[in-house]
């Protein structure tokens, strides 16, 4: 009997929380397919993350009605309301840059630079007394070095191309300009680092996840509306035609914007932000080869090999 409560107490741990970021992570790389796929077919970026905030937000608002709340929902007013605002702000900063920094490189690109996580995600935890440094660990010494080569490699990968290894098809020979989309990712990641550490600080304060994630949508929903009103003036531009624009948004929607977010906050509430972080190396080869496939994307040997190192590394 004992030792099926500590096998049990394990699979809950452990077991679970693994599986859910790994899927995640699988989730996330479908929809940035998605949304490359979109934008080529000329789908205004600040459109979709509006839309996929309104998707998200209906969507957890159903959530919240099936499964109840044991907690109020802060009031506007509330210092906790206050850092679910900022967080929204962190949050929608950030995927517009990635949206922007895929429109001008590809997925495969995002998913390298992610390995720029768990290192910033490490400074961060640090600097915030969340993560212990012991230098005479050799977890802490692994993590060092880890944090060096993620940064290292993530400069390689967008300075250094190499011969190219799968051309790219004639409808999508296009030039990327690779340096800025690097750069606007790196951003993003740099921002999704922050928000882990807020994002840990408010579960520790408020931990009700559907809640927590429900009221960041809804302030998101409200930003992204807003810049989106200043932006796109043209009013064609807010249409969602059949295809790949209404499938991103849809898709990103219900299952990256809203459960995505539902299970990266329990994962943060449960394991804390550099558990998590840790997961975002995983969909350096799920994109690598969805993007080959799916949009033709030219993959270079150079940033291959050097994708491939990064991965291993950031595994070690």
């Amino acid at each position: 009997m004992r030792e099926e409560t500590v096998s049990w107490k394990y699979f809950k741990r452990d077991v679970v929380p693994f599986t859910a970021m790994i899927a995640i992570e699988c989730t996330t790389v479908g929809s940035s397919i998605l949304y490359k796929a979109a934008t080529l077919r000329g789908f205004s970026f600040y459109v979709f993350v509006f839309y996929a905030y309104v998707g998200a937000t209906l969507v957890l608002l159903l959530l919240s009605l099936i499964f109840g709340r044991s907690r109020s929902l802060p009031t506007a007013k509330s210092s906790l309301f206050f850092k679910i605002f900022l967080l929204a702000l962190l949050g929608l900063t950030s995927r517009v840059a990635g949206c922007k920094g895929i429109e001008y490189s590809s997925p495969t690109l995002s998913s390298a630079i992610s390995n720029l996580t768990p290192a910033f995600t490490f400074i961060l935890a640090i600097f915030f007394r969340m993560e212990q440094v012991m230098l005479r660990s050799s977890a802490t010494q692994a993590k060092i070095i880890g944090t060096i080569v993620s940064i290292s490699g993530a400069l390689v990968i967008v300075l250094y191309k190499g011969p190219k290894l799968l051309v790219a098809a004639s409808f999508t020979s296009f030039e990327s300009s690779w340096i800025i989309g690097g750069l606007l990712l790196g951003l993003q990641f740099l921002l999704l680092s922050v928000w882990f550490i807020l994002q840990t600080h408010i579960m520790e304060i408020y931990p009700e996840e559907i809640a927590v994630v429900f009221c960041y949508n809804l302030c998101a929903t409200l930003i992204s509306g807003t810049v989106c009103l200043l932006v796109e003036k043209d009013l064609n531009s807010w249409q969602l035609k059949p295809g790949f624009s209404l499938a991103s948004v849809i898709y990103s929607g219900l299952f990256d914007t809203s459960m995505g977010s539902v299970i990266h906050t329990w994962g943060l509430h449960v394991k804390g932000p550099v558990y998590i972080s840790l997961f975002k190396p995983l969909s350096i080869a799920i994109a690598v080869a969805m993007a080959a496939i799916f949009l033709g994307d030219t993959l270079h040997l150079g940033r291959y090999h050097l994708i491939t190192f990064n991965f291993i590394m950031s595994l070690s």
